[in-house]
Parts: C-alpha cells; sequence; structure tokens
C-alpha cells in the first residue's frame, strides 16, 4: 500500500481488511498444495511411462471419458502438463509471498497482534 492512501476509520475496518489478506493466504497455499499433488501424480505417470516402449497401449483420462492412446502420445502432453503445473506453481508461490509481506506490513503499521501473541507477551511479563 502506498502512504499516500488515508488509513481506514476505525479499528473494524483494519482487522477486516487484515481477515480478509490472512484468508487469501490460507486460500493460495491450499492450492498450491492441491497442484503440487496433482504435479507429483504427473511426475510418477511420467516416470512410469519414460521406459516403456512407445508403441504399447497408454490409457488417459481426457475430459471423464478414458481414452486409448499410445505411450508416444500421452508422454509428451503428460510432460507438457507438468511443465504447465510447474509453472502456475511458481506464479502462485510469488503471489502467496507477496500477500504475506503484505499483511505483515498492515499487521506492523497498525500494531495487531494475534490471541497467541498476547498471550505469550504476558506470559514473558509475568516471567520476567
Amino acid at each position: 500500500m502506498s502512504s499516500s492512501t488515508s488509513p481506514p476509520i476505525n479499528e473494524q475496518a483494519v482487522l477486516s481488511k487484515y481477515k480478509e489478506l490472512q484468508s487469501e493466504c490460507h486460500g493460495l497455499v491450499s492450492k498450491i498444495t492441491e497442484l503440487e499433488q496433482d504435479r507429483n501424480e504427473h511426475k510418477l505417470v511420467e516416470q512410469t511411462l519414460a521406459p516403456i516402449d512407445d508403441n504399447r497401449r497408454a490409457f488417459r483420462l481426457v475430459g471423464g471419458v478414458l481414452v486409448e492412446r499410445t505411450v508416444s502420445e500421452v508422454l509428451p502432453s503428460v510432460r507438457s502438463n507438468r511443465e504447465n503445473l510447474d509453472s502456475v506453481i511458481a506464479s502462485m508461490e510469488q503471489r502467496l509471498k507477496d500477500r504475506q509481506k503484505e499483511t505483515a506490513e498492515w499487521k506492523a503499521k497498525y500494531n495487531i497482534r494475534t490471541a497467541e501473541e498476547a498471550e505469550a507477551t504476558r506470559q514473558r511479563q509475568g516471567v520476567a
């Protein structure tokens, strides 16, 4: 956020924006995890098909329909899909880093503390 924008008027707006940023971060983490699982499945299929004869039959699920092809037809599309997943995951990870940075800046700017942080502070003050 730029410093030229006016800060939110009340505490509710600040907390709402903070929760929105946190929610977006959690959503990105979930989606990245899901895509990483898909990528790992594609890697496994690619590793399984690579040593097999190119003319051997292979089955592929296309739009909910199981289609019979040869390994030489299926393997390039599996590789392409995995590479696409790699690039999507990389862009989502960058977006996640940006959102986490924005969340941390928002938290510092408005001195937001979570319940766990507040409790830890109280315990440290009680011990000290």
